[in-house]
């Protein structure tokens, strides 16, 4: 199979979807891997080091994906690249369909294969292509939050962790899966009193054997939410719903119960996010003000660390590319019940429930199309 990796151009994002050593491990198995050229420096990593594995590097992104049979990306193809996506091509990347409707119709239109990574699931639960970036997120979402409540950047001026004789800021973590284990863990480690809300009461005894003293439990229901934020000088938004959108948890008319100057980080903005205010921003201008509190809403946070990242996304989503490229999608998503369900749209048709729910479209079962 011919694979194509081309330079990620969402702003200021510097993730690339395949490292050197991924590259390595299809042109061994017989694969050609074409990147466009200059995609792995925002990385660190030279065209170079991609020759030096097998790779070839085509000077534009036009080329590259005229050539490839499967294009592997990071995130989804923004407008520009909508026209360069064709019938029966395989693209493999994040795509979250459920909360952008021109996207879902350009991919409809185009006839292609949409494999997205944040529905690949495994038969337990687990999303494999989405928990490192989740991972990424859920840790930086307190990075940031704490940054942003720094008086100089708008905030309340409230150290996180606080200092003796003066208390610590208060977290509240809304949803208590990946995002919000990896959040509360941060935030517990800078010394915050933090609160995690799930609606899952076995996550909850999880989360309560396994975090700090400093961190609270509290099962997820409207009044819960109210009270907690009323404390709150950071509000993580960590609500998932895989392949569907968020459902809007914190309503505006809340906002004015929160401190002036209090931070809310929504990582679920790029599924609509659960915060009725919140709407993406980017990591240039990442952050705006309603009613007096601070919204960050950067969709796509991992991008901040791109080093991290890529190393941590590729170590996920090579095996399941290894596979689709020696098996072509119909096999591989017939023999892999997991990857199965990261098939999204095929070839005009949309075949996962959250994004025909989201848009009102036609749904089409998949098996009838292996």
């Amino acid at each position: 199979m011919i694979i194509g990796v081309p330079k990620e151009i969402k702003t200021n994002e510097n993730r690339i979807a395949l490292v050197p050593a991924g590259a390595e491990a299809f042109t061994t198995r017989g694969h050609t891997v074409y990147i466009e050229q200059g995609a792995g420096l925002g990385s660190g990593f030279p065209d170079e080091a991609y020759v030096a594995a097998g790779a070839k590097i085509l000077p534009t992104a036009d080329e590259v994906w005229a050539k490839a049979d499967m294009i592997m990306k990071v995130k989804e193809p923004i407008a520009v690249e909508w026209p360069r996506m064709r019938k029966g091509q395989v693209i493999y990347t994040y795509f979250h369909f459920a909360a952008a409707e021109e996207l879902t119709k350009a991919v409809i239109k185009s006839g292609a294969i949409a494999v997205a990574y944040e529905t690949v699931q495994l038969p337990h639960g687990e999303l494999p292509l989405l928990t490192p970036m989740s991972e990424v997120a859920g840790r930086m979402a307190v990075q940031e939050g704490a940054k942003y409540l720094e008086k100089v950047f708008g905030g309340s001026g409230v150290l996180l962790g606080g200092v003796p004789g003066v208390t610590p800021a208060e977290v509240t973590i809304i949803g208590g899966g990946v995002v919000g284990i990896n959040a509360a863990k941060m935030a517990a480690g800078l010394g915050a009193r933090v609160t995690i809300l799930d609606i899952s009461l076995e996550r909850l005894r999880y989360l309560d054997d396994v975090l700090p003293a400093n961190v609270t439990t509290l099962y997820s229901n409207r009044h819960n939410i109210l009270e907690s934020i009323k404390r709150a000088d950071l509000v993580v938004g960590a609500v998932l719903l895989p392949g569907a959108k968020a459902p809007h948890l914190v309503k505006r008319e809340d906002l004015k119960l929160m401190k002036p100057g209090s931070v809310i980080v929504d990582v679920a903005v790029d599924q609509g996010g659960c915060v009725e205010t919140i709407k993406p921003t980017t990591h240039e201008n990442p952050t705006y003000f309603v009613d007096g509190i601070l919204h960050y809403a950067v969709a796509n946070m991992p991008g901040g660390v791109p080093r991290t990242s890529t190393l941590a996304l590729t170590n996920a989503t090579l095996s399941y590319g290894l596979r689709l490229a020696r098996d072509g999608w119909k096999k591989a998503c017939k023999e892999d019940r997991a990857l199965y369900l990261g098939l999204n749209v095929v070839e005009g048709k949309v075949v996962y429930p959250g994004v025909a729910e989201a848009f009102n479209l036609p749904l089409v079962d998949g098996n009838t199309l292996l």
